[in-house]
């Protein structure tokens, strides 16, 4: 498989050089990627981990829910920049205590412990979750629509939102509502893994769950990218989408999928996969992030699954 630092969009400025960056949630999906962009940028990049997980000296091994533990990993890694992207990340995940314990208090323990630092990072971008809008009649989905959050996952992090206001006059803050995004490495109960593991597999047939929701898709690589350029710029105080600007339905990812791999599957509904309040259509307004930061390159969708398939 190829590096994340092979597939860089874009040749970032040295705007890291000299600086310190923490990734919580490092060894993630989107940690990975975002640990190779920051240090393509120049930055020194440290990170956590869940405790039980392969750790190394720029790497600490600490739960987030664990205040003390927190606190001494910051004090030690004094970063400039902080990207905060550990959390329960699957809509699906079986424990709702878990969701809200790590999404609000993990947060809560992490900016307080970066305020306390008598060295104060010039941004601290926290990721939300676009699922904050839930249901809506808007066509397309800009930062100002109500949030209408549909399931525990989206209303924890909804909360992490109005929790972290309460630090906005102590840091740097920035917000992040990313869209669906995917790539190499992304778990298989994710939709679209899912999907690409089956045809890499030669399956002839496969079970989902709702086929009617569609969705704006983004590639990792440049969800990675936004969020580098976001922690440049530094517009505390703001939150920004990121988002293609572009829904698919599952049937259009599944017929590129079938395009990529040659054949056609056989799909079948299961009840036991279609969500109880499922959102049926999220598509982002990118206006305000390329404001902010300038229009970033991405793949179309056929492409990102092309890398997934063939990686």
């Amino acid at each position: 498989m190829a590096s994340p630092t092979q597939l860089q969009f874009l040749s970032p400025q040295r705007e890291g050089a000299g600086k310190r960056a923490l990734v919580t949630g490092l060894a993630g999906f989107t940690g990975r990627y975002m640990a190779a962009e920051l240090a393509a940028a120049g930055y020194r990049v440290f990170g956590t981990t869940t405790p039980g997980h392969a750790a190394d000296a720029d790497c600490y091994a600490v739960d987030l829910c664990d205040r003390a533990g927190v606190a001494a990993m910051v004090a030690e890694v004094r970063p400039d920049v902080v990207a905060h992207l550990a959390g329960i990340a699957f809509v699906g995940h079986a424990d709702v205590e878990q969701i809200y314990r790590v999404n609000v208090v993990g947060t809560r323990n992490l900016l307080e412990a970066l305020a306390a630092q008598p060295h104060k990072p010039s941004a601290v971008l926290l990721a939300s979750s676009a699922n904050i809008y839930g249901n809506t009649e808007v066509e397309v989905i800009g930062e100002d629509v109500r949030a209408a959050p549909a399931n525990d996952y989206a209303v924890s992090k909804l909360a992490m939102e109005y929790m972290a206001g309460l630090w906005r006059d102590k840091l740097p803050l920035v917000v992040t509502r990313p869209f669906n995004y995917t790539g190499v490495g992304q778990h298989d109960n994710f939709l679209l893994p899912k999907i690409v593991g089956h045809f890499r597999r030669g399956e002839t047939d496969i079970e989902l769950g709702n086929l009617n929701v569609a969705r704006d898709f983004s590639d990792v690589r440049m969800v990675a990218a936004s969020y580098r350029r976001l922690l440049a710029a530094a517009p505390a105080g703001r939150t920004f989408n990121i988002c293609s600007g572009q829904a698919y339905s599952l049937g259009q990812a599944l017929a590129m999928m079938a395009d990529i791999a040659g054949y056609r599957i056989k799909v079948h509904v299961n009840p036991a996969f279609v969500r109880a309040n499922e959102v049926a259509r999220l598509v982002g307004d990118k206006r305000r992030l390329e404001a902010a930061v300038g229009a970033i390159a991405a793949p179309p969708l056929a492409d990102t699954l092309r890398w997934m398939y063939l990686a």
